[in-house]
């Protein structure tokens, strides 16, 4: 048989509903509304109250946890999960940031980076994850525009300008 969803609430009814009135977003709504059901003592286990809200049982118990530790207003608030890398020390970043910013230099992809880091620093750091790193610290895109390219021979694009 699965666990039981009662513990004690110290809001009561009437400032939970208010509470609920006042949320704006989906997430605080569901977990205002399980603290409700489990007042109301509506759904015997933890897991029935789960699958009636629709969220997993581990984020349930997680939302008890954190209302048991510091409250509603712990419970409804949601803390950033800026975690630094593990793989990517900051060495590995500031290489990565110089070689992004370089305009004779740059990355020709992402397939790029990851090679670039395999030679330099010997790690391989799988597509996907060099992928998602460049694009959430530097705001990289597949195909962006440069200014100029690489290669292009200054005096050839005089000559193609003062051609009428």
């Amino acid at each position: 048989m699965g666990k039981k969803a009662h513990f004690d609430i110290q809001e009561s009814m009437p400032e939970l509903r208010k509470l609920l009135a006042k949320r704006k977003s989906l997430q605080e709504e569901k977990r205002i509304k399980c603290l409700i059901a489990i007042k109301s003592g509506k759904f015997g286990t933890r897991q029935e109250l789960a699958d009636y809200s629709g969220i997993h049982i581990r984020t349930l118990e997680r939302w008890i946890n954190n209302y048991k530790s510091g409250g509603i207003f712990e419970m409804l608030s949601d803390k950033p999960k800026n975690k630094q890398s593990k793989i990517i020390t900051k060495e590995i970043h500031q290489g990565l940031e110089q070689k992004v910013n370089d305009s004779h230099n740059p990355f020709r992809g992402y397939w790029d980076a990851q090679n670039w880091v395999k030679q330099e620093y010997g790690l391989e750091i799988k597509y996907q994850r060099i992928r998602e790193y460049l694009i959430q610290h530097f705001h990289t895109k597949t195909k962006s525009p440069r200014k100029s390219h690489i290669k292009k021979d200054k005096q050839a694009e005089e000559a193609f300008l003062k051609t009428p």
